[in-house]
């Protein structure tokens, strides 16, 4: 049994209203139902901004060590505000919400700029006031913090709301525990099946199209195959390159599973391609990539960075280029950006086949696609989609 369980209970008998004693109930079983790790941080967010009544919501993940956070899951936000923040540094874990982390017990503060460890707001960030926060613990380790800031219809929380989250939170440990274990058990299950195709695909058809190179090549060579040595090397040529396609699908299969994730995954990729790009990519990450972005969404992301980066090294004639993954509130963001020549046909109407292919996988995931050539050179390819396409999100402004 969770360590968390028995908490759960005292928690549970804290809560003296019997209608809200039902609503977090409600909540509790709706969490336990989700076991994808992602959409589960989501709807945590999302319940708890509903049984506090909080205009906005969010849920910082901390690092192994639980001293600063790596992602940052918000919900409420305005699709503007979003979309700016988007663009911007994301928080980790100053001030208020740093308080949290070093003191990890339910927070309740009825003006934020008033508190001591206020850090203030970055620009363009939305103005909050009143704020409630509290930690999540799986196995008396803090996974992380939920942060909820402006009581709808009051100038603070009251210390019921804080009862009532605090029990939330307990109960969200209890669902990320489980989420992960499920996770795991399936990264297992798909690394095996993964694993035994690419060791198919190698055993199989990388040797027989190597000894097919092998036997054309010594054709080319022989009296007879002279006349013909142009179409034979052409030959060998395109099996040379179905060889490196098919060794790139081996590593899309071997690095699916294992737990490596998106972030490893897009990292891998950017150094697969550093021959055909000609130069490193670095690859920046912004929000919790690791933990809400679905595997609909992976399955397109990562052929689209082969496509850009593919792009980048055999048209761009670039000297620089860079990746950045950005996830905040409901949205995930792809950025390509190089120093190159950019593009001679108009993207805005048709481009090549690896822009259209690039499009129809934005779009076919309810998203956007944009190619802009920025005053001090050359070429941003945005790719921008829901982070979970297939779902609705339930009330709020976000």
């Amino acid at each position: 049994m969770s360590d968390n369980v028995p908490r759960q209970r005292a928690a549970y008998d804290s809560i003296e209203d019997p209608v809200t004693l039902r609503r977090v109930l409600e909540a509790t079983l709706l969490l336990e139902a989700n076991l994808h790790l992602g959409d589960l941080l989501t709807r945590i967010v999302e319940e708890a901004r509903a049984l506090a009544g909080a205009r906005y919501g969010a849920l910082g993940v901390l690092d192994d060590r639980g001293t600063a956070t790596v992602d940052f899951l918000t919900s409420g936000l305005d699709p503007a505000d979003e979309t700016h923040l988007l663009k911007g540094p994301l928080p980790t874990g100053k001030g208020v919400l740093g308080l949290l982390i070093t003191e990890p017990r339910p927070l309740r503060v009825p003006v934020i700029g008033a508190h001591p460890t206020s850090a203030g707001f970055p620009a363009g960030h939305p103005p909050m006031s009143s704020f409630l926060g509290a930690p999540i613990r799986v196995h008396d380790r803090v996974y992380g913090n939920l942060y909820l800031t402006e009581k709808i219809g009051a100038d603070e929380f009251t210390p019921d709301d804080e009862v009532v989250i605090e029990a939330l939170a307990l109960a969200a440990g209890i669902a990320v525990e489980n989420a992960r274990l499920h996770q795991r058990a399936g990264e297992i299950a798909v690394y095996e099946d993964r694993d035994r195709m690419a060791r198919d695909l190698h055993d199989g058809v990388i040797q027989r199209l190597f000894a097919i190179g092998l036997s054309l090549q010594g054709l080319s060579r022989s009296p007879a195959g002279k006349g013909v040595a142009q179409g034979l090397s052409d030959a060998v040529d395109d099996i040379d390159e179905t060889i490196r396609q098919v060794r790139a699908t081996i590593f899309e299969l071997g690095g699916g599973g294992g737990g490596q994730g998106i972030r490893s995954n897009v990292v891998a990729l950017a150094e697969e391609l550093r021959p055909v790009v000609g130069f490193d990519v670095p690859v920046e990450f912004r929000g919790p990539v690791a933990t809400a972005v679905s595997d609909a969404v992976a399955e397109q992301l990562l052929p689209t960075v082969r496509e850009a980066l593919t792009n980048v090294g055999r048209h761009a004639q670039a000297t620089r280029a860079s990746v950045r993954l950005s996830v905040i509130g409901h949205q995930c963001r792809l950025e390509i950006i190089d120093n190159g020549r950019g593009f001679v046909e108009d993207p805005a109407h048709g481009g090549g086949l690896g822009l259209q292919n690039m499009r129809q996988r934005a779009e076919g995931l309810g998203g956007s696609f944009e190619v802009t050539h920025p005053a001090s050179g050359g070429t941003t390819i945005a790719w921008q989609v829901p982070a979970f396409p297939e779902r609705t999100p339930r009330g709020g402004a976000g």
